[in-house]
């Protein structure tokens, strides 16, 4: 998979399906390390925390795969965020936004040059050691939110 680099923000760019959308939300999320996924799991809703890179216009997440989450997701449609809020708020103010993005999900395999993207993995989660597993989203819907100070 080839890296690609999307417009300048503020542009537009054709999406796979024919649409056209708005750069903005993939540009705010390059500038946060985490989000969360949401999706339901034996017909129960569940979100959990997801480092990710964005690639070819998709969402390309590192999740522990421990829990089985990932697998949940495969072949599902799921809901993905991330936000500065706590950036903003360690920064003593300024504007506050956040993206969510929803669409299919499917397990993959990244190459080096993506490992490498994500940086060090955690060492741990809940206690166990931390077992990476990779989801794609493609995402379909995107919306973005802003609060202005």
């Amino acid at each position: 998979m080839s890296f690609d680099e999307l417009p300048a923000t503020g542009t537009i760019r054709r999406a796979p399906a024919g649409t056209i959308e708005r750069t903005e939300p993939i540009e705010l999320l390059r500038r946060v390390p985490y989000g969360r996924l949401a999706t339901s799991m034996r017909a129960l809703p569940f979100l959990t925390v997801a480092r990710h890179i964005v690639c070819d216009g998709r969402i390309l997440l590192r999740m522990h795969g421990g829990f089985g989450h990932h697998e949940a997701c495969d072949g599902s449609v799921v809901a993905y965020g991330a936000d500065n809020y706590n950036d903003a708020a360690c920064a003593g103010g300024g504007d506050l936004w956040s993206v969510q993005f929803t669409g299919p999900a499917e397990i993959v395999y990244p190459c080096p040059e993506q490992e490498r993207l994500f940086g060090a993995p955690p060492v741990s989660v809940n206690g166990e050691p931390f077992a990476p597993a990779y989801l794609r989203v493609d995402p379909h819907f995107v919306t973005e939110h802003t609060l202005n100070f």
